[in-house]
């Protein structure tokens, strides 16, 4: 392992529009990191990373999160075999959001439900709004 370090958040300007990376962790330590599938672009996941999370994201090329409930670190694919291999990560304008798109091992299923994204309610709206319909 390296001793990554991130760089000190600058200006506005240079956070939007410079080649070093400054995340915005949150009040907890904690980031927003979404996960998409590379070949499909389906949204898989939403976790979070606190900064050893994504140093280690960063590093291995494997998906690591911080779990909120259990105030833990995980390294998705442990104790599934679900392991997320990062093909590409990105983050947004302000460095407050990461973006990871990945190649999901095992049999593809993200969600510890057991279904490929953790998305698959959708919400109803409008005269009904706030039903939900499981759509996978």
């Amino acid at each position: 392992m390296t001793d990554l370090s991130f760089a000190p958040r600058g200006d506005k300007h240079e956070l939007e529009e410079g080649a070093r990376l400054a995340p915005k962790f949150d009040r907890d330590g904690l980031i927003v990191c979404i996960t998409t599938e590379i070949h499909t672009g389906d949204i898989l996941m939403v976790a979070y990373m606190n900064e050893e999370a994504l140093r280690l994201s960063i590093e291995t090329g494997v998906a690591h999160y911080y779990s909120r409930s259990r105030q833990s670190l995980w390294r998705k694919g442990d104790t599934s075999g679900q392991v997320q291999t990062i093909v590409e990560m990105r983050t947004d304008c302000d460095q407050d959001a990461i973006l990871l798109k990945v190649e999901a091992g095992g049999d593809g299923k993200a969600c510890h439900t057991g279904r490929r994204s953790c998305f698959y309610r959708k919400v109803a709206l409008g005269p009904v709004g706030g039903a939900l319909t499981i759509t996978e």
